[in-house]
């Protein structure tokens, strides 16, 4: 999953009340992060609320933008996170939830990867992230797979298509590594995986990857992730229909030791 660092929902409240002082003093973002040690692309994250302030850009900022303390008070309530502002009320669900079912077409979930497959995706993104992000992306994510051991533990379940276990995001080492990590994950008793081979002539699943979620409150939930954000489905029929299409997509994929097999013998081939 994709997306820039998020502090809580104070984060974004800081953004707002940065570019207001920002504007009201006549300065550019460029100016801004001149004083501040940031490049533009990065004042204009955290004016978003996509990025949390570091070092001294509080202080600093409050100071040149003529903010009187505002900013450093605002800057108080701040409690960092790593995950994206649009990502962390999904995240909080997922490390409570009581069962977690997920379709993946375009890349091998966050869930199942390994820290060199993880950072080969932060690698390649569009448009190219900073060093400091990549690192910190990806250690959020890897944090996230404690759901995975959590006790009690969660009932898991993966639909891969097929093309993903292929596709070579970091070279062929880094796949064959991240496809005996499947294999090995795949062997806990709470966890599924299954694979969706490219040959069949039927696929519920043609709208798109999805993430469905089981727990307490709410009791059901769906969540579906697009370019860079995402939303929640909680009503009824479009939720219902979701899980019922989970169903048929587990239904038409290969077991799980089909899908074992499958993953072993493409990973023989690297």
């Amino acid at each position: 999953m994709h997306g820039g660092e998020r502090a809580s929902g104070n984060l974004e409240m800081f953004g707002s009340l940065l570019r207001f002082f920002r504007e009201r003093a006549g300065m550019t973002q460029e100016a801004l992060g001149k004083y501040v040690g940031y490049s533009k692309s990065q004042v204009a994250m955290v004016e978003r609320g996509e990025r949390a302030p570091r070092g001294q850009f509080v202080e600093v900022a409050d100071e040149q933008l003529g903010a009187q303390g505002a900013l450093l008070a605002a800057g108080r309530k701040i409690t960092a996170s790593r995950f994206p502002a649009w990502f962390a009320d999904y995240a909080e669900l997922e490390a409570k939830a009581t069962a977690i079912y997920m379709y993946a077409n375009h890349l091998i979930p966050g869930l199942l990867q390994t820290e060199t497959y993880g950072r080969a995706t932060f690698e390649v993104h569009c448009p190219p992230l900073e060093d400091e992000e990549i690192e910190v992306r990806l250690a959020a994510r890897l944090e996230r797979q404690k759901v995975l051991t959590r006790k009690p533990a969660p009932i898991v379940g993966f639909v891969l298509e097929e093309h993903v276990l292929r596709r070579p995001l970091g070279g062929e080492q880094a796949l064959k590594d991240q496809l005996g990590h499947i294999l090995e994950i795949g062997r806990r008793r709470n966890i599924e995986i299954q694979v969706m081979p490219t040959d069949r002539q039927v696929h519920a699943g043609l709208d798109g990857p999805m993430i469905l979620l089981e727990g307490e409150e709410p009791e059901r939930t769906a969540y579906v992730e697009g370019p860079s954000n995402g939303y929640f489905v909680s009503q009824h029929p479009d939720l219902g229909n979701m899980f019922a299409r989970y169903g048929i997509l587990r239904a038409q994929a290969l077991n799980p030791e089909e899908s074992a097999k499958l993953i072993d013998e493409v990973a023989g081939g690297l």
